[in-house]
């Protein structure tokens, strides 16, 4: 079997947003020896800071996830996978990661950034990659604000993402907006979702990713079923506590079991 690839996409330029970006896609060991096989695909935020230590916010520290999903692949513990890394752009990502504004922070244009995953980049990286379609096979993921975007628009788009990993996700923001959005949403198909906190992120994070899934127990998910929330002991707040993560929240959100029909 071939190795895995990594392939980019330079200066992105999206007509909704009006910036561009980088995109960087990982396709799985064997993807160029099964031409007639499509695979399952997750949309992950802050791309830059995935794959390469040498582009990721702390030079040197990144979530390693081509090596964990290489390992978890050939070990035949996970289904095999199109990964995007979606580069963010600085300054603005407090803007686009956020579905409300707040008065100092700013913010607010989550809605906007997700059309842009759904209408730019999800249709071209269909175009250039064999993608399987469904929401049983499209997932979305981010830390901290990606984590928070990755939950709206997972519950937003439920229709599109059937899996969503929310690592160490800001859900204090907006005073636990999220937690109002999830009570009142419509759900069209109820994802699978991961959400995780550690320990040493702050006294808030827990209760709150707590509190948001005593919400999403009320409205029907079943613990370990489709709902996992992993409080880590010791866990911290940056790309090397969360590349540890990775392996956990994919054999969650992709086992190998499931059927790639």
């Amino acid at each position: 079997m071939s190795d895995s690839q990594l392939r980019k996409h330079e200066k992105m330029r999206s007509r909704i947003l009006r910036n561009e970006r980088d995109v960087i896609v990982y396709l799985p060991p064997g993807y160029d020896e099964q031409p007639d096989r499509h695979f399952p695909i997750l949309y992950m935020q802050d791309g830059q800071n995935l794959f390469d230590p040498a582009t990721s916010f702390i030079q040197g520290m990144h979530w390693q996830v081509r090596e964990t999903a290489d390992s978890l692949i050939h070990s035949g513990t996970i289904r095999p996978l199109i990964i995007v890394g979606i580069y963010n752009i600085g300054k603005i990502r407090v803007r686009e990661y956020t579905p409300t504004r707040m008065l100092r922070l700013g913010g607010g244009r989550a809605d906007r950034y997700a059309r842009m995953l759904l209408r730019e980049l999800k249709p071209f990286i269909e175009t250039q990659y064999r993608v399987l379609a469904g929401p049983a096979h499209t997932g979305i993921a981010g830390s901290s604000l990606g984590g928070l975007f990755a939950l709206y628009a997972g519950l937003q788009f439920s229709d599109v993402f059937g899996r969503i990993a929310a690592l160490s996700p800001s859900i204090w923001w907006g005073q636990g907006w999220i937690h109002r959005y999830a009570e009142d949403v419509s759900i069209a198909h109820r994802p699978r979702i991961w959400m995780d906190a550690g320990t040493r992120e702050g006294a808030r994070l827990i209760p709150t990713v707590e509190r948001l899934r005593d919400i999403l127990l009320h409205r029907g998910w079943t613990l370990d079923r489709d709902l996992r929330v992993e409080i880590v002991e010791g866990g911290e707040h940056n790309e090397a506590a969360w590349a540890k993560r990775v392996g956990p929240f994919l054999q969650f959100l992709f086992p190998a079991q499931e059927s790639t029909v």
